[in-house]
């Protein structure tokens, strides 16, 4: 029998690992890019790892200014996050060869939105057959690569020129 092993999604489920403060906000501040999964930065918003993803590859693109509401953001802050959405995509493509994408933005925590005070785009490569049972039965998600390899590659593919 294989035996599945994720130590990290036990800070996820015990709750432990949540951020007293708004982590769109503390994380760019802290100049620790790598360790908070921070793959780029532009002027306006700034491109970050999921650190519980839906799927490998799972980014969030980020304005650097806390704002909770989608029509609130400049229009500096839209464009730049749909540019580095483009660059997100043409990545994920060429490292991990998903057959499609999920893009979204969970407004207020009723929608989902994990930081409701800060808007937040969701870039979630897909596969053919990438859900099984183990999201209805376990309450898990099975993701066959650690974070930090995953963040190498993007990081890796991200500098160089197409």
């Amino acid at each position: 029998m294989d035996q599945l092993f994720a130590p990290w999604r036990m800070a996820y489920i015990e709750g432990a690992d949540k951020q007293p403060e708004c982590i769109f906000c503390a994380f760019p501040k802290e100049n620790r890019d790598e360790e908070r999964l921070i793959l780029a930065r532009g002027k306006h918003v700034f491109v970050i790892m999921n650190a519980f993803p839906y799927n490998p590859g799972h980014l969030m693109v980020a304005p650097y200014r806390h704002e909770g509401v989608y029509e609130n953001l400049s229009e500096d802050e839209l464009f730049e996050m749909n540019v580095m959405a483009k660059r997100c995509l043409k990545v994920l493509k060429k490292i991990m060869n998903p057959q499609g994408f999920n893009l979204g933005v969970n407004i207020g925590k009723t929608a989902g939105a994990g930081f409701a005070g800060h808007v937040h785009l969701h870039i979630v490569p897909r596969w053919n057959g990438d859900t099984n049972f183990m999201p209805v039965v376990g309450e898990v998600r099975v993701l066959p690569e650690s974070l930090q390899n995953t963040y190498k590659k993007i990081q890796e593919a991200w500098g160089s020129d197409d």
